[in-house]
């Protein structure tokens, strides 16, 4: 419960949040004693190194530099882990929380965007400020995706956020700005059109090749990454309208439309430089909601009831559908847009290029693992192999790392090692990336990813909660911004 400023996106909880919470605050009592037998007479066991020298690898490293980043993780020497640089941003009162939308992370710098109107980067290996940047209003959205130049946007509210009952207004969303990670420079700002209507909750950005797109409800637009011309934009005065996008290696546009008075749905796939759709696909009327958590091979998740996602499509590189995968009441790809116009990502969901990754809901069986990360296949939808987690541990696929899948294994009491590995989807082995110990006071608000962001990039792990709350046991009101991890060799 928070003692702040008065509740709204930026200083309250969502829902969903507080339970997943209060369900790991409850395992972890449930389970200590437990996992402390386990663990004494398991321990970890060992896993041969993996290959970094996929085709992969070599692909990213000859893209463009205004191409996204795929970053192929190199197997570190040891497996063994060791805290590396924290941040934490003082003035913040007791119980205090503010949200903190965007981690992005590169060889040199770990960056962070706070919502009342902040982004700044810290050294990735001490911990120490190395920029920052103020907003004139709030940060009102951004995107996960970062190029090989280190490069990536956000959108802001244009002038100071004025108070409405207490709380900060949160339109007026109108400005893009692109900058680099590595130095904080902003290498271009520019208005969006005929944005009055754009806020924290409708207002979306993302990036795919050599472009930037917005999409804020009643508009759309999108800019050159080098210079931040417009290339094209899009009114909301037709019948059918943008609401969003998904980049990555390529566009998807989210369109909603309005037939006999009945919402509906429709994802197209769109020219980044002319916003001309290349195909289109209906989604079934009665879906509530839509996310796109990959653009190519491109994947659907929907929601047919309310917002809780029943079912992942597939398509094919023409918008064709190849199969639907049921979520029924096992899996929890983890898809929220309660702000920040996130439909791209759902966090316990990774997309390969010819498999998915899913995890599945936790279970308070004590002899059972606490959940499972199982693969389907894109094409026809069937069941792959399954990955467990272990007992009160829960597992979580993180991202793609070449052919390689990340995921992380969450260290739900102070015993033990939380862990970072390396998955082989196609003969099962687990090889340990990073395993690192976390004490109680690193709770499920840095190890969840529903509550927090985990990053793996150029050899480290960051922990970045995406609210960021200010310690009830500290006496300098710090709070934690990003708990960073590195091998210890």
């Amino acid at each position: 419960m928070s003692f702040g400023p008065p509740p709204s996106p930026f200083t309250q909880s969502t829902r969903t949040a507080q339970q997943r919470k209060l369900r790991r605050i409850r395992l972890w009592c449930a389970f200590t004693g437990f996992l402390v037998v386990l663990l004494g007479i398991g321990g970890w066991i060992m896993w041969p190194k993996g290959n970094s020298d996929s085709p992969a690898n070599v692909r990213s490293a000859a893209l463009s530099p205004d191409a996204i980043r795929e970053t192929v993780e190199k197997t570190p020497r040891s497996p063994e882990g060791q805290t590396g640089g924290r941040w934490y941003e003082d003035g913040y009162k007791k119980y205090e929380t503010h949200k903190a939308p965007g981690t992005w992370a590169t060889a040199k710098i770990v960056a962070r965007g706070i919502g009342t109107g902040t982004v700044a980067g810290v050294d990735a290996r001490t911990g120490d400020k190395a920029w920052t940047f103020r907003l004139k209003g709030h940060l009102c959205a951004t995107t996960q995706h970062v190029t090989n130049a280190g490069e990536t946007a956000v959108v802001a509210q244009s002038e100071p956020a004025h108070m409405e009952d207490g709380a900060p207004a949160l339109d007026g969303c109108d400005q893009v700005i692109f900058f680099d990670v590595d130095t904080g420079k902003r290498l271009w700002q520019v208005k969006l059109p005929r944005a009055q209507s754009a806020s924290v909750f409708n207002t979306n950005v993302t990036m795919t090749r050599g472009t930037v797109a917005v999409a804020w409800g009643d508009g759309s637009a999108a800019f050159a990454m080098d210079h931040g011309q417009r290339l094209w934009a899009s009114a909301g005065a037709s019948a059918c309208r943008d609401i969003g996008f998904a980049g990555g290696r390529a566009l998807l546009a989210l369109v909603n439309c309005e037939e006999n008075g009945d919402a509906t749905y429709r994802v197209q796939k769109i020219d980044p430089q002319t916003g001309k759709p290349k195909w289109n696909y209906r989604v079934s009327r009665g879906v509530k909601s839509v996310y796109l958590p990959s653009s190519e091979p491109p994947v659907l998740a929907v929601a047919a009831g309310d917002d809780k996602v029943t079912d992942l499509i597939t398509l094919d590189d023409q918008g064709r559908h190849r199969a639907t995968i049921s979520m029924q009441d096992y899996y929890d790809p983890m898809c929220s847009r309660q702000e920040y116009g996130v439909i791209e990502r759902c966090d316990a969901l990774v997309v390969g290029r010819e498999q998915l990754f899913v995890a599945s809901k936790d279970t308070i069986e004590v002899d059972q693992a606490s959940n499972w990360i199982i693969s389907f296949d894109l094409a026809t939808g069937k069941t792959g192999r399954k990955f467990e987690g272990r007992a009160a541990s829960p597992i979580y696929p993180l991202r793609m790392s070449g052919d390689k899948l990340l995921a992380y294994r969450e260290n739900s009491i102070d015993v033990g090692l939380s862990a970072v590995i390396s998955i082989d989807p196609t003969t099962a082995e687990q090889t340990p990336y990073l395993l690192f110990g976390l004490d109680m006071q690193t709770g499920p608000e840095v190890q969840d990813p529903s509550m927090a962001d985990i990053v793996v990039e150029h050899g480290r792990v960051f922990l970045a909660p995406k609210e960021i709350e200010g310690d009830a046991t500290d006496e300098e009101n710090l709070a934690l911004v990003v708990l960073g991890m590195e091998p210890a060799k």
